[in-house]
């Protein structure tokens, strides 16, 4: 219905409001709580990244620990380094500068304004989907000449279609009616990054580095490649890989 799970969420959490009021209303809250509820749900359009996001962190831990694998199992970032796990290395982190976001600003924000990458919400696109699945989602699109989104539904295809070359499957719960429904591509492999030199790709909102501003502007940003040479090296120590 035109999301991709991380920037887009209004879909998502219309239908989840669709599902949710009729029980609000069976239950003995007051009308005020209930008049709270629905408004939280109208004025935050993004209500649904948050169990997305944690939905996306229970099917990764899933797969984390398994011998051998080179499969990314969390991408996180501070403001100040950008950090990735590996399935076959457990929970040491390979860190990286964290990144600037390369996007647009809200009205009165430069990006003198701007922190480094900053947040947990890419573990959308860790799980397949949030800038792995742009292809689904021409609206982001639409806002983002300016942002480096791409300004056209082709750069939103070609976005996945890049995606596939370091991902190890094609989750079919997740299809794409604009790639005739290909699953997205989902498992960054370590081996494929490094291999194809091509890094995973996030879209992303911009914070500001002063406290409490909140939101000043969204993009795109790629993960640091050293990151996957870290993890590599380590990867090579702890299984003897010459």
């Amino acid at each position: 219905m035109g999301d991709e799970g991380h920037n887009r969420n209004q879909a998502q959490t219309c239908l989840f409001e669709q599902i949710l009021m009729p029980t609000l209303l069976e239950t003995d809250l007051s009308k005020e709580q209930i008049r709270e509820c629905a408004y939280l749900l109208k004025n935050d359009e993004n209500f649904f990244l948050y169990p997305v996001m944690a939905s996306c962190k229970a099917m990764l831990d899933a797969g984390t620990n398994v011998e051998y694998s080179t499969v990314v199992t969390t991408m996180a970032r501070n403001g100040t380094e950008f950090g990735i796990k590996v399935s076959g290395l457990g929970n040491e982190w390979f860190t990286a500068p964290a990144p600037m976001v390369n996007g647009l600003y809200f009205p009165g924000y430069t990006e003198k304004d701007a922190c480094p990458d900053l947040g947990d919400s890419c573990i959308t696109e860790t799980a397949g989907i949030g800038g792995f699945a742009m292809a689904a989602s021409p609206a982001i699109v639409h806002f983002g000449t300016a942002t480096g989104v791409g300004g056209s539904v082709q750069d939103a295809l070609n976005y996945t279609k890049e995606m596939y070359e370091i991902t190890e499957a094609e989750n079919p719960a997740y299809q794409l009616a604009y790639l005739d429904f290909r699953g997205c591509p989902t498992g960054i492999d370590v081996l494929k990054v490094l291999n194809n030199g091509i890094l995973p790709i996030i879209n992303t909102s911009i914070s500001p580095n002063v406290a409490g501003k909140g939101q000043i502007g969204a993009g795109l940003v790629r993960a640091p490649m050293e990151c996957f040479k870290k993890a590599f090296r380590s990867f090579a120590e702890k299984y003897q890989v010459r």
